[in-house]
């Protein structure tokens, strides 16, 4: 078979994200319809960099998904095929078997693995860890932050000041601490994760009963159910076979997280909490102050309803652009730790191990790390931009 040209190969990628296109039409075409009951995101469709934003954001998204299910990959990213190292875009396979793709549509590496398929299973790594991390984060602080703004006094400057220790360390050092084999192996990691995954149930739990207080009825069962599977998903969670922490049985343990990407998501976790904290903290000082903070207490509703149900909603604005901005900043973070070879296994698909791989024979082969960069640059310029959207509507309202 006779190599593939430019064209040929940009419209054969374009034919291969096909799965993707149909579903940013869906979404959009229904979003579009119904956007008047969509809050702020229905608002969103009026913003034109918002929305070229949360294209960017949702193309890479329904990438990662489309291609942990086999619907965009060409090759096995991990797969080696023999006489395809460093081979330019658009190189035909030299026998492919049966019902195999035919050519490596970006090139191969210098370990004869397909680029195209390594990018695209990179965005699955991304699309699993950043946007929950971030979410982890801000569980972690809005549980301290809202207390500590709303209190002040010694918890206020307790907290305060843990947050700021960890903010005083270099991110990287730190990031190099958590993730180095000496330290994972004192089982430091997964205390640290059994501490912090535990936030969200805490959240989950006050949320809940501060809102249904004067339900018992409904509330204590409301309780039982929710935060009887929230635990049972949180031990499960930090239970691994092996390590320092194993707490329930191989039936039960329905999460099998692998010691790296367990790591990499703890350390996330932790260096972005402190600033949550911070900007949380912030809103609250600021937000109980307003009138209807004060009608919430002149009506004996309690400290946790008010800065759950009357500051929290009214501090969402912000927020939701902070998430957007901090899942770009953890989508960065996993690329540098990739980069330097840290956490994720080294076979890993991610974008900062193939950009570090690549660079290694830039001079002479930019195809294998020029797709990841771009890949991590459209994402983290996606996520941006969806930022800007949100704060612009947000403040309109």
């Amino acid at each position: 078979m006779e190599p593939l040209g430019t064209f040929e190969i940009f419209t054969r990628i374009l034919y291969q994200f096909t799965p993707v296109w149909l579903a940013l039409i869906i979404l959009f075409a229904v979003s579009a319809a119904f956007k008047r009951r969509l809050g702020l995101y229905g608002k969103l469709f009026d913003s034109p960099i918002g929305m070229i934003g949360f294209a960017l954001v949702m193309f890479w998204v329904f990438t990662g998904i489309f291609g942990a299910l086999d619907l965009i990959v060409t090759h096995d990213p991990l797969a080696q095929l023999s006489g395809m190292k460093n081979k330019v875009p658009g190189t035909p396979l030299r026998s492919p078997e049966d019902g195999q793709y035919a050519w490596y549509l970006l090139g191969g590496d210098n370990l004869a693995r397909d680029v195209f398929s390594r990018m695209v299973s990179g965005a699955w790594v991304v699309v699993q860890i950043a946007p929950l991390a971030t979410l982890f984060a801000f569980m972690v602080g809005i549980t301290l932050g809202l207390p500590a703004g709303y209190y002040g006094g010694r918890l206020d400057t307790l907290l305060s000041f843990l947050a700021n220790l960890i903010l005083a360390f270099p991110v990287i050092l730190l990031f190099y601490l958590l993730v180095t084999p000496e330290i994972v192996v004192t089982g430091v990691p997964n205390y640290m994760a059994t501490v912090l995954f535990i936030f969200p149930i805490i959240f989950v739990g006050v949320l809940l009963n501060s809102r249904y207080y004067t339900q018992p009825r409904f509330r204590t069962p409301l309780l039982i159910g929710v935060l009887g599977v929230m635990t049972w998903l949180y031990l499960s969670l930090i239970s691994e076979a092996g390590t320092k922490v194993a707490i329930l049985p191989g039936v039960l343990d329905i999460f099998d997280i692998p010691g790296g990407i367990l790591v990499v998501f703890v350390s996330v976790v932790f260096v972005n909490s402190p600033t949550v904290f911070r900007i949380v903290r912030g809103l609250a000082m600021d937000i109980k102050t307003r009138d209807y903070v004060a009608a919430a207490q002149t009506r004996g509703e309690g400290p946790w309803y008010i800065m759950l149900w009357e500051i929290l909603p009214n501090a969402r604005g912000p927020l939701i652009v902070d998430f957007c901005l901090r899942i770009g900043y953890t989508t960065i973070l996993l690329g540098t730790l990739g980069f330097f070879g840290l956490g994720l296994p080294p076979e890993s698909p991610d974008w900062g191990s193939t950009i570090n791989e690549g660079r290694k024979l830039l001079s002479i082969y930019l195809h294998p790390a020029l797709p990841p960069a771009f890949a991590l640059l459209s994402l983290v310029l996606g996520l941006n931009l969806l930022a800007d959207g949100l704060r612009e509507e947000s403040l309109k309202d």
